[in-house]
């Protein structure tokens, strides 16, 4: 499915490369971490869990975490029990939930380029023409490739498999790059 699209990795510098998958926040890894432990609990006890006990297993600070567990909860994803069993828990299926939409819900468009977004689209400043844009035509096609790839990887896919990417074969890259 994605062998076309990689193609456009071999017109790409790396510097170039690294700016197309913009690195997802610290803020993102915790609420993906979070979101795992809870999908385990989900699976093991369906038992809520405290912000500390999140906390401990996902390695984020509580601190922190108070405010990344209020947006997943707003975004329908976890929901909140008061009372002595009270804590957090995962309300959404992990199957429902694409690593795609937590990358949203955490860091925003996610995007190359303005005029590549399909939420927050608008076209680039110093653009004439979307259509004969070579740049636009590069990171659409490299863009295209992740998005379905992102979009179709899920909570359950991560809580499942350690190396959830393998099933797209995509080439390792080197450490650094």
């Amino acid at each position: 499915m994605f062998c076309c699209n990689i193609v456009y990795v071999d017109l790409l510098d790396q510097k170039s490369l690294n700016h197309l998958l913009k690195m997802i926040t610290q803020k993102t890894k915790y609420a993906l971490t979070s979101l795992m432990v809870l999908a385990d609990e989900r699976a093991d006890s369906n038992k809520a869990l405290r912000i500390e006990e999140i906390a401990e297993l996902s390695g984020a600070p509580k601190r922190f975490l108070e405010h990344i567990l209020l947006d997943l909860k707003r975004a329908g994803l976890i929901g909140s029990r008061r009372g002595r069993k009270g804590g957090y828990e995962l309300i959404k299926d992990p199957k429902q939930v694409s690593i795609a939409e937590v990358l949203r819900l955490i860091d925003g468009p996610i995007a190359p380029l303005p005029c590549l977004s399909r939420r927050a689209y608008r076209p680039c400043e110093d653009c004439k023409d979307e259509k004969s844009c070579r740049v636009r035509a590069v990171f659409g096609g490299f863009y295209s490739a992740y998005i379905l790839m992102i979009e179709s990887l899920t909570l359950a896919d991560l809580q499942q498999e350690s190396r959830p990417l393998e099933r797209f074969a995509l080439p390792e890259m080197a450490a650094g790059e």
